[in-house]
């Protein structure tokens, strides 16, 4: 970070900050595992209509950070979401569709993996107490069900595109100590805005969902909400630990993930598939 004068509290300005900087954020610089944990709602957003509040939901991702070249980490994580009652916060298994009035199966978040790179500095907000990172993420590819007549009731549309909005605050005096490879104090804020998921069954009904959530980073598996805790202890073990490598296939998505499970989808799984079962 550079060495400037300390600025007046209430003021701030823009830096872009190094990668290291952003790795001890997210991550480790030592490569061990950390977690990011989230809990927020997800909204429907209709035009025209009022919008309904589907689901709580409550996540993880356990990352690892790898030196490559100076000032270069490759980044590998595993990513869990369940999508709860929006009234009791128990994990739903299947959800009663409001526009059809069916009941569907629910699908789960399990992207593994999902990776990348950091090397090039990265924006943040600078004040004298606190720092926080802007990690904005703008997705646009062609959706890989759209060409499947299998699909045209669960994602006929031919481009996938949301938004993602990530800021990571932590205390400035933490980044400008240089001595732990991790920052252990880490505050989340996450706004998503994306399509229907394949699993709700709404084809090309118009409308999107809204992601509004915080969480926090968490060094060790004990300090995970216990749900979280409960579901990769029984069921999903291997999202103990981020990967320790690259792997060469492509990252996960919900949309990857349910076209390889749909047959799971249909007879009514309980996801995520565990390691137990099979598709």
């Amino acid at each position: 970070m550079t060495s400037e004068a300390a600025l007046p509290l209430g003021e701030s300005r823009q830096e872009m900050l190094p990668a290291r900087d952003w790795v001890r954020v997210r991550a480790d610089l030592s490569s061990k595992t950390t977690y990011i944990v989230w809990q927020g709602a997800i909204y429907s957003f209709e035009p025209g209509q009022p919008r309904q509040h589907l689901f709580n939901i409550v996540g993880m991702s356990a990352a690892r950070c790898l030196a490559q070249a100076e000032d270069t980490w490759d980044f590998m994580s595993r990513e869990l979401t369940f999508y709860l009652d929006p009234a009791t916060n128990a994990i739903l298994h299947q959800w009663l569709n409001p526009w059809l009035g069916e009941s569907v199966p629910v699908v789960h978040v399990a992207n593994d993996p999902v990776q990348g790179c950091f090397r090039r500095p990265l924006p943040a907000q600078v004040s004298s107490t606190t720092t926080t990172f802007r990690f904005d993420l703008f997705p646009s590819y062609a959706n890989p069900l759209a060409d499947d007549p299998r699909f045209a009731d669960y994602s006929p549309q031919p481009l996938y595109q949301a938004v993602e909005l990530f800021k990571l605050a932590i205390a400035t005096a933490d980044l400008e100590d240089p001595t732990p490879s991790a920052i252990a104090q880490v505050s989340l804020a996450w706004s998503r805005i994306g399509p229907w998921l394949p699993w709700m069954k709404m084809g090309a009904r118009p409308g999107q969902l809204i992601y509004s959530a915080t969480g926090q980073k968490v060094l060790k598996i004990n300090d995970l909400p216990q749900l979280l805790q409960e579901q990769i202890r029984d069921r999903l073990p291997q999202y103990q630990e981020a990967p320790s490598q690259l792997n060469d296939g492509e990252d996960m998505t919900s949309w990857l993930y349910f076209r390889q499970h749909f047959e799971a989808y249909l007879r009514g799984d309980i996801f995520p598939i565990g390691e137990t079962q099979s598709s």
